[in-house]
């Protein structure tokens, strides 16, 4: 039986992260855990704990002790994640734009191709104004169909927030 293959520290990207992406993914590596496996210790969504890895969303005291116990860490390690994990998040600054990694581009390219098409069946559906990313929501979810192609399913749930008349 194959293992599965686990997300590990970009190199490529060390520069562009905070020093807690290195602890965390370290641990992650170690321990041999799938961002679904924490995510299901913290009572989180996967990509929410993947985007605390990356740096890209905040953390509750409660997060960071269960973060500390999956993740086997010590309590030197532990109150150095701590330390870490603070601060707030430095949203935004990983990536280059257009990006260049295949997958991140793809998505990218999904906005750039269906973006207005997306904001006009919005706009008709809830009238003008914008969807949250900050009242969001967002999961990943696989599907195979009846002749065996797995199919990627992306879910983004924002809060729609009409523009104010003034």
């Amino acid at each position: 039986m194959a293992s599965t293959r686990i997300s590990t520290f970009d190199t490529s990207l060390a520069d562009r992260l905070p020093e807690q992406s290195h602890t965390l993914f370290l641990a992650k590596a170690k321990k041999k855990l799938t961002f679904e496996q924490i995510a299901k210790e913290l009572g989180r969504e996967e990509v929410a704990v993947a985007a605390i890895f990356y740096g890209q969303a905040q953390t509750t005291p409660e997060d960071v002790e269960k973060l500390g116990s999956v993740l086997g860490l010590d309590d030197v390690e532990h109150e150095k994640l701590r330390e870490q994990l603070a601060g707030f998040p430095f949203r935004g600054h990983t990536m280059d734009m257009p990006p260049k990694e295949p997958l991140i581009y793809r998505l990218y390219e999904i906005v750039q191709n269906y973006g207005y098409a997306y904001k006009a069946i919005l706009n008709e559906k809830l009238g003008d104004g914008i969807m949250s990313a900050i009242s969001f929501s967002t999961k990943v979810e696989k599907e195979t169909d009846k002749d065996g192609n797995k199919w990627a399913v992306i879910t983004l749930r924002g809060k729609w927030l009409p523009y104010s008349r003034f």
